[in-house]
């Protein structure tokens, strides 16, 4: 029988889609060791934007936690990522800082490195593939797929063809707005599987519609044989569909599933209780939503949004803004709904609504977009659009604008000739005083103190409120006696 993968993503996108990239070391480390035995074949677990996050908002130094929670995993394939062209933001990244960034998580022992790059710039993903290769990494560049009328069975068979050649040991196949519709993904599945020409496929779709599931029976059948799932409260809504569910489908269609799920209620109970100390999102099984696929945002987008909308006192125009974002996003040519797009049609969609003509204000990100810096847009950008994007005078001045490549020996001498590697990338990527802020909170914690579960202070109550020798509490599904010590 043939036997079907598994990769975690609890760690990393199921955090970044639920709890907005806030996992810290003391977060995974009681559980690492756990997940590590249950025979995952990678485990995804960072990427720039997450470390932009611990520095910024956590004062956690990311490469102590890597390093930490590397050695709680002895045994597991872990894995990071970044787009092709930049890390952290939304702008672009020289070349001398994204070959660092990769050979430096090689060196604290990521073993497996994801590439994406939404307008796929095929010539970046394959030079930073190499990159990978070269750094002793399985290299795993990704297809985003999205809806529009430019992004075709065609179109995307082209692209994993290319891919094949590149000499990596997969590519995946990623639906990050949960929007591959089942009558899609039996026509889409299969053509990506032949185009791949035998390279290996891995899934990862997110169930924010709540179809990605049955797409992963799809794409098993298909032969698409390695899934990204995800644990218990780190499942579902925004995030992957969950491991439990999706391993059983895939033993009852016969296939091959080597993978110990004893720990998971464990793993996942440690979890849900974090979730509620820290008041993060619980992932959450959803209801199918043909409307999610107007906007095509991805999971940690729409609270991003929300919150914006709050800051200008405008809570009752979601709906109009979710309407805007999808007229944006076919004005600026149909790019595809994952970092950075989602984020640049998002805001571009936003100021939209906030000031009093539509397109009067550009961020320079996008600007950089429209004038192709970015990659190739795969349809056609409005008319208007252009004209008033250019018609500016910063808008002129991103027509003739060349990404600035400064030497790793220019950007040490900037910064420091003898900083190390990974202090360099924390200064280079994310704000001085973040970075002096996050060296100052000192190292980062292995554990974190929570406050009792309802069940423990409820004990600790009723022990307080009576000097009998036992106490019996019982309701709903509990029959708990208590004993006092002597």
């Amino acid at each position: 029988m043939t036997e079907i993968k598994f990769i975690d993503q609890s760690l990393r996108d199921g955090q970044q889609s639920l709890w907005g990239m806030r996992m810290r070391a003391a977060h995974s480390l009681p559980v690492a060791a756990d997940i590590d035995r249950m025979g995952y074949s990678v485990v995804d677990f960072t990427g720039s934007s997450l470390f932009e996050v611990l520095v910024r908002y956590c004062q956690e130094n990311p490469w102590e936690t890597v390093d930490l929670v590397r050695g709680a995993m002895p045994t597991a394939r872990m894995r990071a990522g970044a787009r092709a062209n930049a890390i952290v933001g939304m702008g672009l990244t020289p070349r001398s800082i994204l070959e660092l960034w990769v050979r430096t998580l090689a060196k604290h022992g990521i073993g497996s490195f994801w590439i994406f790059d939404c307008l796929f710039n095929l010539d970046q993903m394959k030079w930073m593939s190499g990159i990978a290769q070269d750094a002793g990494m399985h290299a795993a560049p990704q297809v985003m797929f999205a809806e529009s009328p430019v992004h075709t069975d065609d179109y995307y068979a082209n692209i994993v063809a290319e891919m094949a050649t590149w000499g990596t040991e997969s590519i995946i196949l990623g639906d990050e707005a949960g929007v591959l519709t089942a009558e899609r993904a039996a026509r889409w599945v299969p053509e990506m599987v032949e185009a791949a020409s035998g390279v290996p496929l891995e899934a990862h779709f997110h169930n924010t519609t709540g179809i990605s599931t049955l797409n992963y029976i799809t794409a098993a059948k298909a032969g698409v044989h390695i899934l990204h799932t995800a644990m218990g409260p780190m499942a579902n809504g925004p995030s992957m569909p969950s491991v439990t569910v999706t391993a059983d489908n895939m033993r009852r269609l016969g296939f091959d599933v080597n993978l110990d799920e004893s720990a998971v209620p464990e793993i996942s109970e440690h979890f849900r209780r974090v979730a509620e100390a820290e008041g993060y999102t619980l992932g959450a099984p959803r209801e199918y939503n043909l409307a999610h696929s107007h906007a095509q945002l991805p999971g940690g987008m729409t609270g991003t949004l929300v919150n914006q909308l709050r800051q200008y006192g405008m809570e009752d125009r979601y709906d109009e803004l979710m309407e805007e974002i999808g007229v944006v996003r076919e004005e600026m040519g149909y790019p595809i709904m994952a970092t950075p797009y989602s984020q640049l049609v998002g805001i571009q969609a936003l100021l939209n609504l906030v000031n009093d003509e539509r397109y009067s204000v550009f961020p320079d990100e996008n600007l950089m977009y429209l004038a192709g810096h970015m990659g190739p847009i795969p349809g056609v950008v409005a008319e208007d659009v252009q004209d008033r994007a250019f018609g500016s005078k910063r808008g002129k001045e991103f027509l003739d604008w060349e990404p600035p490549q400064p030497t790793l020996s220019e950007i040490r001498h900037q910064f420091g000739e003898n900083m190390s590697d990974e202090e360099l990338l924390l200064r280079f990527l994310i704000p001085g005083p973040d970075v002096d802020a996050m060296y100052a909170a000192g190292p980062a914690k292995t554990q974190l103190d929570y406050p009792e579960t309802p069940g423990a202070m409820l004990a600790r109550e009723l022990m307080q409120s009576t000097t009998a020798r036992y106490v019996n509490y019982q309701s709903a599904g509990v029959d708990m006696t208590l004993q006092r010590n002597a």
